[in-house]
């Protein structure tokens, strides 16, 4: 595996291997790389003659009282993680190679961006937007790997890649839990045993609405209301939102008549987690969801 930390390089190796017919696969992270991350990887070899991996912790998506200095970060772990599973090309370049002295453009993505996770992270899509465009530029993959557990920020990339025509992919893997359900997240280091335990309430009521979805109920309100009841039984747990959207434009909707995106964020203790399932009631089909279940390293 070779690393690259500028962004010159990472372009002229990759232009180079298309202009030879290689196809380019990317997962762009940002790092303290985890099952769920490993699972896109195995996807994009399979897809793809190149892996490219990108570890990055963003700067811009975070806000000015969030954890940019605490986010987990280990990027020789990640590396020995990511040359076991095959890997080519690791690129780790730094905030100053990405956002020089000057920069002031950034990409926004109206309506989409500032709903869910939006309200409460304003700044937050137009962080990811940002640099995942700069990313897709530098790489220029034909495949991008992202997970279903982020199914806001996959909606707001697959826009941006529609509207500004770019040549790529985006391909969208499911959510990888634990075998208790928890969904697997760089943010879990940051739960304490207790908080840990708390923290299957998402799961919990995901799995909740799943059930009443399967036996017919229809309206969301009713839906909403019984993962709250489950979330407020948890002393370590404060809600930030829970919803049924349509997966297309994320706008809610009062009955269930077509595919929706159930979803949630939660606050345990600190911790901001977020997670979600997709259900179909033409087939009673969910995806990503709780019961589909691996054991995550």
């Amino acid at each position: 595996m070779r690393t690259i930390r500028s962004i010159a390089e990472m372009k002229s190796v990759t232009r180079e291997a298309r202009a030879r017919g290689r196809t380019v696969g990317m997962v762009p992270t940002m790092g303290f790389l985890h099952e769920g991350h490993l699972s896109l990887v195995r996807e994009s070899k399979r897809r793809s003659d190149i892996t490219v991996v990108s570890i990055f912790v963003n700067p811009i998506q975070f806000g000015p009282k969030e954890d940019f200095r605490k986010y987990p970060r280990d990027t020789d772990r990640d590396a020995a993680m990511l040359e076991k599973e095959g890997v080519d090309l690791l690129f780790c370049p730094d905030a100053g190679e990405m956002y020089p002295q000057g920069y002031r453009t950034f990409v926004e993505v109206p309506d989409l961006q500032d709903k869910l996770c939006g309200r409460s992270r304003p700044w937050h899509f137009r962080g990811v937007g940002t640099v995942v465009l700069k990313l897709f530029e530098i790489v220029r993959p034909d495949y991008a790997f992202f997970g279903q557990k982020d199914a806001q920020q996959v909606l707001i990339i697959k826009r941006m890649a529609a509207d500004l025509d770019l040549d790529v992919s985006i391909e969208v893997g499911p959510i990888i839990r634990e075998s208790d359900g928890l969904a697997l997240s760089s943010r879990n280091v940051y739960l304490d045993p207790q908080e840990r335990q708390a923290a299957l309430v998402l799961s919990r009521s995901l799995e909740s609405a799943r059930g009443v979805l399967i036996k017919g109920e229809r309206r969301a309100k009713a839906v909403i209301r019984g993962m709250r009841e489950i979330i407020a039984k948890e002393p370590l747990a404060r809600g930030d939102y829970i919803v049924l959207v349509r997966p297309d434009t994320l706008e809610p909707v009062e009955r269930v008549d077509g595919e929706i995106l159930v979803a949630l964020a939660v606050f345990i203790g600190r911790t901001r987690l977020i997670d979600n399932i997709l259900f179909d009631p033409a087939g009673a089909a969910i995806s990503s969801g709780p019961s589909k279940t691996r054991k995550g390293r």
